[in-house]
C-alpha cells in the first residue's frame, strides 16, 4: 500500500543496468521515488543526498551502500533498495557494494518512522538478513524482507527492539539478564568489564544503530556488558548517571559531537567515528580495556571541530590536517574582525594612522583621525591574537581543553620571539605532543582529580614555554624572516609563478584544507605587513572570489547546461563571491567535480598570476569587493578578477556543452537540465 515506507515499486534487482556509479544509482533509485510521489524535486533531493556523501562515504564492510539524507525535498519516510551485481563504488574499505539501500527522511519526519529505518540499520549488521536479500529472486520477496514480514531468523538478538533509547547487552547469549547496578559491590574480578558507550552520526538515520549493533554482537561475543546510547534521529534515552558511574570505560563513536560529554569525565575513553565501530567494534573495546588497565583518563569538555575527527585508523597525515584545520577555524573570526578593523582605521585615517598615540591617552570626540585610530587599535588588539590562538586551538585539537595552556602559552612565545605564523604552527603541535604524552603517564587515583586543571598545565606550560624560547623558537624565527624576505624580494616571473600556485590551491578544494592552507599563509604575511605580504593577501583574496562568480555567470550565460537548483544558487553565489565565500561554489562541484572544478582552478590561477603581474596590494584579510578602495590598483586588481571569472565561465560551459552533446541523456546531469529546461525557459 503507498503508506508503506518500501513497496516492489521501490526495488531495482538489477540496478547494474541503468548505473555504475553512486551518483548514477542514487538517481536510479530517487527515480522510483519521484514517479511514486515520495520525492517532489529530484534534483534537490539529489543535491542533499551528495551533501551528506560529501560528509562522510555511506559504503560498509561487507558489500552494502546506505545513501541517505534528511531533505524538504521528501513527502513522507521512504526506503528503496538496488542490487548490482557488479557493484557500485560508496567508498567503503573492502570493495564496491551490491546491495545499496537509498534512505529519504521528511526535514521533520516523526519518530516512529525513524524507529523503523533505524531497524533496518540494525538489519544489515545481520549476516542473514543480507544473504535473504542477495538471494531474493522477486522485487515483491525484497520488499517483503526489508518490511519485517518474511525475515530469516537473526544470530543475535532482535533487531531494533530499543534503537530509540539506551540499550544494554548481556555478557554473553543465553548467559541471564546483565548485572544491575545494585551489585556495584561485586568485585571487578567477578563480575563482567563494564563499558557505555554513544554512537551517533549527522542524520541519525543508519549509522547510528549500524554502530550501535555492532559494539552490541562484539561486546557478547568478547562478554563485556554493554550499555549503548543511541543519540540518533528517533531521540534517545540518556544513560543515567549510576551506569556511567559502574561504567570501567567509554567509547564515543561519532561524526557529530556526542551531546553532554562532561558526564562521563574521568572514565577511560575511546573516542573515534562512528565507522570505526561498524567495522571493528572488538579493537575498541579491546583498546578500552587497555586504557582502563593503565589507568588513562580523559576529561571531555565542549567539542572541537575534530570531534568527529577521532578516527584511530586515521593516518598521520590526516590526523595533522584535521589538527591544524582545528587552529585555523578558531583563528579565522579574529582574522576577519582585527583585519577589517584595521583596514577601515586605514581608510578613514590614512596610512599614517598607524602612527597615531594611543586613544586610550588622547582622544576628541569630534575628531575623525580619533575615531580611526580607536578602529586601527581594536583591530591590532584583534589581530595580535592571530598566532597564539593559531596555536592554542591546534593543541586543543590534540588534546583537548588541557592542550589550550601551553598552546596559548607557546603561541605568545612565537610572537614575542618574532617566529610569526610558523612559530605558531610548532608551539601547537609541540603543546598537543608534549599533553598526550602527559596524559599516558600512569596516575595514582588521588591525583587524578588535580591532573586536568593543576598538573598537565603546569608541566605543559615549563615545557613548551622552554622549547620555544630556547630550542625551536630561534631557527623558525630565522626562517620566519628569511621566507618575509622572499616575498618582500619577489618580482617578475617569480611573483606570477607564485600567484599562479596560490591561485590554484584556493580554487582547488573551494574552502578546504588546500583553500585553508594558501589563505593562512597570506594572513600569517599581514601580522608583521611588507609589500610582498601584501600582494600575496591580494593574490589569495581575487582567486578566492573566481568560482562563485565564475558559476553565477555560466548559470546566467548558459542556463540550460544547469539544473533548476544550480541556476537558483546561481543567483546567491554572485553576492557570496562578491563577498570573498569562496564555497559559494561548492553546490556546483559536488554535483559536476570533474567539470567545475579544473574550471574553477583554471580561472584562479589567471586571476592570482595577474594579481601579483599588476602589482596589486592589500592590507584587508577578508571583504571581497566591499574593500576595493584599501587595494593597490584597485582597477587593475578589478581587471584580474574578471578575467579569472570570465575563463572559468568559459570552460566549465565549454565541458559542459561536450558533455551535452556527447550524452542528451544525462548521465552526467545535462540531460536532467534540458528536461528541466522544458519547464522553465531562461536566458540561452
Amino acid at each position: 500500500m503507498s503508506s508503506e515506507m518500501i513497496t516492489a515499486d521501490l526495488v531495482d534487482l538489477e540496478l547494474d543496468r541503468s548505473a555504475d556509479t553512486k551518483e548514477a544509482a542514487a538517481r536510479a533509485l530517487a527515480t522510483r521515488m519521484v514517479t511514486l510521489g515520495r520525492v517532489t524535486d529530484l534534483d534537490g533531493f539529489l543535491a542533499d543526498v551528495a551533501a551528506r556523501e560529501a560528509q562522510m562515504p555511506t559504503g560498509l564492510d561487507g558489500g552494502i551502500g546506505i545513501p541517505h539524507c534528511r531533505s524538504a525535498h521528501v513527502t513522507q519516510p521512504t526506503l528503496a533498495f538496488g542490487r548490482s551485481t557488479t557493484g557500485i563504488d560508496f567508498g567503503a574499505p573492502d570493495g564496491p557494494a551490491d546491495l545499496i539501500f537509498l534512505i529519504a527522511a521528511p526535514a521533520g519526519a516523526d519518530d516512529a518512522h525513524l524507529t523503523i529505518l533505524s531497524s533496518l540499520a540494525r538489519q544489515l549488521m545481520n549476516p542473514e538478513f543480507t544473504d535473504a536479500l542477495r538471494a531474493a529472486a522477486e522485487a515483491e520477496s525484497a520488499a517483503a524482507l526489508i518490511r519485517g514480514e518474511d525475515q530469516p531468523t537473526p544470530a543475535s538478538t532482535a533487531v531494533g527492539s530499543s534503537s530509540a533509547g539506551a540499550e544494554r547487552v548481556g555478557t554473553a547469549p543465553g548467559s541471564g539478564p546483565p548485572e544491575s547496578n545494585a551489585d556495584q559491590t561485586t568485585s571487578a574480578s567477578t563480575r563482567p568489564f563494564r563499558i557505555v558507550a554513544v554512537t551517533s552520526c549527522p542524520t541519525g538515520i543508519a549509522h547510528t544503530y549500524m554502530a550501535a549493533e555492532s559494539l552490541e554482537n562484539a561486546a557478547r561475543e568478547a562478554g563485556v556488558d554493554l550499555t549503548v546510547e543511541t543519540q540518533g534521529s528517533a531521540g534517545f534515552t540518556r544513560l543515567t548517571a549510576e551506569t556511567i558511574e559502574a561504567a570501567d570505560a567509554v567509547v564515543f563513536a561519532h561524526d557529530v559531537p556526542v551531546r553532554d560529554k562532561p558526564r562521563f569525565a574521568g572514565k577511560p575513553t575511546v573516542d573515534v567515528g562512528v565507522k570505526a565501530a561498524i567495522n571493528r567494534p572488538a579493537e575498541l573495546l579491546a583498546e578500552a580495556r587497555e586504557k582502563a588497565a593503565r589507568g588513562e583518563v580523559t576529561t571531555p569538555s565542549s567539542p572541537t571541530p575534530v570531534d568527529n575527527a577521532g578516527d584511530s585508523g586515521d593516518s598521520y597525515g590526516t590526523k595533522l590536517r584535521k589538527w591544524l584545520m582545528s587552529g585555523v577555524s578558531y583563528m579565522v573570526p579574529f582574522v576577519a574582525a582585527g583585519g577589517l578593523l584595521i583596514a577601515l582605521g586605514f581608510a578613514i585615517g590614512g596610512w599614517k594612522i598607524d602612527k597615531a598615540p594611543s586613544v586610550a591617552d588622547h582622544f576628541i570626540w569630534t575628531d575623525h583621525t580619533s575615531w580611526a585610530a580607536l578602529l586601527f587599535q581594536i583591530g591590532g588588539l584583534a589581530f595580535a591574537f592571530l598566532v597564539p590562538v593559531l596555536a592554542g586551538y591546534i593543541a586543543y585539537g590534540m588534546a583537548d581543553r588541557p592542550g589550550l595552556v601551553p598552546g596559548f602559552v607557546g603561541g605568545s612565545v612565537a610572537v614575542t620571539i618574532d617566529a610569526g605564523f610558523l612559530g605558531g604552527l610548532a608551539a601547537g603541535l609541540l603543546a598537543g605532543a608534549v599533553v598526550l604524552g602527559i596524559q599516558r603517564v600512569r596516575i595514582p587515583p588521588v591525583l587524578r582529580g588535580i591532573m586536568p586543571v593543576v598538573v598537565i598545565p603546569l608541566i605543559s606550560a615549563a615545557v613548551v614555554g622552554f622549547l620555544m624560547f630556547l630550542v625551536v623558537g630561534k631557527p623558525i624565527a630565522s626562517l620566519q624572516s628569511a621566507l618575509t624576505d622572499w616575498l618582500e624580494g619577489l618580482s617578475g616571473a617569480n611573483a606570477i609563478i607564485l600567484g599562479v600556485i596560490l591561485g590554484l590551491m584556493m580554487c582547488f578544494d573551494l574552502g578546504g584544507p588546500l583553500n585553508k592552507v594558501a589563505y593562512a599563509f597570506a594572513i600569517g604575511g599581514l601580522t608583521h605587513p611588507t609589500d610582498g605580504s601584501l600582494k600575496v593577501m591580494a593574490a589569495v583574496m581575487a582567486a578566492g572570489m573566481v568560482p562563485p562568480l565564475a558559476m553565477a555567470l555560466a548559470t546566467t550565460v548558459r542556463g540550460r547546461l544547469f539544473t533548476r537548483t544550480e541556476r537558483e544558487n546561481g543567483k546567491a553565489a554572485w553576492f557570496l563571491g562578491a563577498s570573498f565565500i569562496t564555497e559559494g561554489a561548492i553546490p556546483f562541484a559536488a554535483a559536476d567535480p570533474l567539470r567545475v572544478i579544473p574550471a574553477s582552478m583554471a580561472g584562479g590561477a589567471v586571476t592570482g598570476a595577474l594579481s601579483m603581474a599588476f602589482g596589486c596590494t592589500l592590507r584587508a584579510p577578508h571583504g571581497g569587493v566591499f574593500v576595493v578602495p584599501l587595494i593597490g590598483q584597485p582597477l587593475l586588481y578589478l581587471v584580474a578578477v574578471a578575467a579569472g571569472v570570465c575563463v572559468s565561465t568559459v570552460v566549465v560551459v565549454l565541458l559542459k556543452g561536450a558533455l551535452r552533446t556527447a550524452d542528451p541523456a544525462g548521465d552526467g546531469g545535462a540531460g536532467a537540465a534540458a528536461a528541466d529546461e522544458a519547464r522553465v525557459p531562461v536566458a540561452a
